[in-house]
């Protein structure tokens, strides 16, 4: 049997990735902003996106689930 990893091990694999993604995340929210996000405002997928921003800070379990939920919903 395969040995389980620590919390320090899994975070050692997965930083840089996830350092990636938000960068990624952060470059484009900012395209948003140098183009006029308040033009997004009313669209539901911009309050997606801002809804999956404030679920992933808020530290409850199930996050995936809840994301994955979030952009399965219906505009």
């Amino acid at each position: 049997m395969k040995p389980v990893k620590s919390a320090e091990e899994i975070f050692n694999m997965y930083y840089l990735d996830v350092r990636c993604h938000l960068l990624e995340t952060a470059a484009a929210l900012d395209r948003f902003d140098r183009y006029g996000s308040d033009a997004l405002k009313n669209d539901p997928r911009y309050r997606k996106i801002q809804a999956a921003l404030d679920l992933l800070k808020d530290c409850q379990p199930q996050r995936t689930e809840r994301f994955l939920n979030l952009f399965s919903e219906e505009a």
